[in-house]
């Protein structure tokens, strides 16, 4: 294996790696943050390893309101039980430092959902959640008249869902 591809299997591995310390989805945002942030690599770079990735199905996307999430594939898993040893201590060092200590935003940002459409009817309605472990805490669907409003109601959502959340909460129990 030539040292390029070595490298490029490197890069691979270190989001699988990532993948695999969350019990959540990460955007790929938030992978290459970290990944150009520590100059592991190139922008075009990851863009590829996440594209190789997806279609070796190691990893799994889906794409909500300009966000591509991530998840670790049990393929995925699997291949990095096989090769994660080539991995060095100190980028593993690097990955669980950086998790622990940005893992509440993290999930924080990728737990809030917020996402339109236009019905039938010619309104929109916005879909609202809030996720834990796969499954939502709460969910919302809002219908308003024109497109303008259902993305500012998104916007507002990613601000004000633990609110909405308290006061539902309060009202209802």
């Amino acid at each position: 294996m030539t040292p390029e591809n070595e490298n490029f299997t490197l890069y691979k591995l270190i989001v699988l790696y990532m993948l695999s310390k969350v019990s959540f989805p990460l955007t790929k945002a938030q992978v290459s943050d970290f990944v150009l942030e520590k100059e592991y690599t190139g922008f075009l770079t990851l863009q590829q390893a996440f594209a190789e990735l997806q279609e070796a199905d190691l990893i799994s996307s889906g794409t909500l309101r300009n966000r591509t999430y991530l998840e670790i594939t049990e393929e995925g898993r699997k291949t990095l039980a096989f090769f994660g040893n080539r991995i060095h201590h100190g980028i593993r060092d690097d990955v669980d430092h950086y998790l622990k200590e940005h893992k509440i935003r993290l999930r924080d940002e990728v737990s809030v959902r917020a996402t339109y459409h236009k019905s039938a009817s010619g309104a929109y309605v916005a879909e609202l959640a809030v996720m834990e472990e796969h499954a939502p805490l709460v969910s919302l669907s809002l219908t308003v008249p024109v497109e303008e409003m259902a993305a500012a109601v998104c916007d507002n959502w990613q601000e004000k869902h633990r609110e909405v959340y308290r006061c539902l909460t309060d009202l209802l129990f």
